[in-house]
């Protein structure tokens, strides 16, 4: 919990105040290296925490308290530090919990020149430390840049009542302020950064009349944004998000350009569509391997616990599959071919709008007109496909539907959500996802299915070969009756997207 002192005061001046004030024992001058991690994304951020190295620790602060939520030995991670990397400890299983895959990076290097000082108890115990510091941003910009002055109470579990006390005495009695924000927070900002890390998110604000290519092109401007902030960390293979969120980017936007295609000259949209289906495919096989190590364990659980130590020799062949795959991927995205593909695309954006429109039917439309009418049409086709699929249907049927949900998400999120009731959209959208979360279950059984065959005899020829193609057979047998569950489980998540009711105000919102 930091604060600010009062106008004028400087921090011995301070010190000098709070010592005289306080039950207080100095504990002197020090000088530390703070530096401060999050996630790409701020997830830490979001729920109000920090962590931080300092003193040869890595501590878990909650930024309301100050209060240290868990901390642990550690050197000065390098670059990144992803939660495997964390001595088995208490912030190691908190972190897990707040960023889950994420990797933590540095937001911000501070040097912090303080002044200690202890509250005691009447035991003569400390309840809670207070430092006066003057923090300097280190490198922020190219060249050191001092911060404010601030005071820092720092809780200590067991005397909540004390912080609690104190933090009234220094507002009230001394004239100290809260600060309007974090030392984290206000170093990020000095060092030229947004604190709370890069969103993925994508809420472009369109408006009722506005032409339908003028927000297309805004949301697509967006799209890709989002795919150019993942692309180093996608590269790096940094953490294994930097690639979901770049695919997200590279689907949310061929999906635009498949459902909204008559508002774009067609000969060039036609190039560009080529070239993003190059790029999502150079993509695909990392991110499928991403998926199998990562969750590797809950392929494990299909198998019997005895046998479960016997899939070590199948995990070795897909990291070692993955390394490969992720270079071949690297090599794509770091290409002159992508680089060029990248700004032709936001070249164009800049530009289409004020082409012709001789082939470019819809381009003046409304975007709520249009995007009212592919979506009605989408949902409508979506029931019929779903209509006609049963338990013995092949599985190409339901990968085509699901497909197809996709499209429907994607209009209803990017399009939808902020130019149609919300009360329709989000019904609709909750609906949509358990459907294809259903129909994504059934999907990946169908490709692990054939991965599992496809890396057989590499399997064999490992150490424990022999007993990897036993326990792979009992995880086929496992995977295949988990994809006829799916099966039967569709039915009724169908039931539920395809009802009466839900097709009555599909039609009547969007018809």
């Amino acid at each position: 919990m930091d604060f600010l002192p009062p106008d004028g005061m400087s921090i011995q001046e301070a010190g000098e105040a709070l010592g005289e004030g306080l039950q207080a024992a100095s504990a002197g001058w020090r000088e530390v290296d703070r530096t401060f991690w999050d996630t790409f994304d701020g997830r830490l951020h979001a729920r109000g925490k920090s962590c931080v190295h300092e003193d040869g620790w890595l501590r878990l602060i909650d930024l309301k308290t100050g209060i240290e939520v868990a901390g642990v030995a550690a050197p000065l991670p390098a670059q990144h530090l992803g939660i495997g990397e964390i001595e088995a400890s208490r912030i190691r299983e908190a972190l897990r919990e707040l960023i889950d895959v994420r990797a933590l990076l540095p937001v911000g290097h501070v040097h912090v020149r303080a002044r200690v000082l202890n509250l005691l108890d009447d035991l003569q115990k400390t309840v809670v430390r207070i430092s006066l510091e003057e923090p300097i941003l280190v490198g922020g910009g190219g060249a050191d840049k001092p911060l404010r002055p601030r005071l820092r109470l720092i809780g200590l579990r067991g005397y909540d009542g004390e912080l609690r006390r104190l933090t009234e005495r220094v507002e009230s009695e001394f004239g100290f302020k809260r600060t309007d924000q974090s030392l984290v927070d206000e170093a990020v900002r000095a060092a030229g950064l947004t604190p709370g890390g890069v969103s993925s998110k994508v809420e472009i604000a369109l408006k009722e009349g506005e032409r339908a290519d003028e927000a297309a092109a805004r949301v697509l401007v967006r799209l890709l944004a989002v795919a150019q902030a993942n692309l180093n960390g996608t590269i790096a293979d940094t953490d294994s998000e930097f690639l979901h969120d770049f695919r997200v980017a590279l689907r949310r936007s061929r999906a635009v350009q498949r459902e909204l295609r008559r508002v774009f000259p067609s000969e060039a949209l036609r190039n560009f569509r080529a070239e993003f289906r190059w790029l999502q495919q150079a993509t695909g096989e990392a991110r499928d391997l991403d998926v199998y190590v990562q969750e590797f364990d809950d392929f494990r659980s299909f198998v019997p616990e005895p046998m479960r130590a016997d899939l070590t020799p199948l995990l070795q062949v897909l990291t070692e599959r993955r390394l490969g795959a992720r270079r071949v991927m690297a090599d794509a995205l770091s290409s002159e071919r992508a680089s060029n593909l990248l700004a032709g695309w936001r070249a164009f954006l800049d530009e289409f709008p004020a082409m012709s429109e001789r082939d470019r039917p819809y381009a003046a439309l409304p975007i709520e007109d249009v995007a009212a009418y592919r979506i009605a049409k989408v949902y409508r086709r979506m029931v019929k496909m779903g209509g006609a699929i049963d338990r013995r249907s092949p599985a190409d049927r339901y990968h085509e539907l699901r497909k197809k949900g996709k499209e429907l998400r994607y209009l209803l999120e990017l399009f939808g959500a902020p130019l149609f009731d919300p009360a329709v959209v989000k019904p609709m959208v909750k609906t949509l996802k358990g459907l294809q979360d259903v129909l994504g279950r059934h999907q990946d059984r169908e490709v692990q299915t054939a991965m599992l065959h496809s890396v057989r005899v590499e399997v064999a020829g490992r150490d424990g070969g022999p007993a990897a193609l036993m326990a792979m057979g009992v995880l086929v047998h496992s995977i295949a009756e988990d994809e006829q569950a799916a099966r039967v489980e569709f039915e009724a998540q169908f039931d539920a997207f395809a009802s009466k009711e839900r097709r009555g105000v599909v039609e009547e919102t969007f018809g």
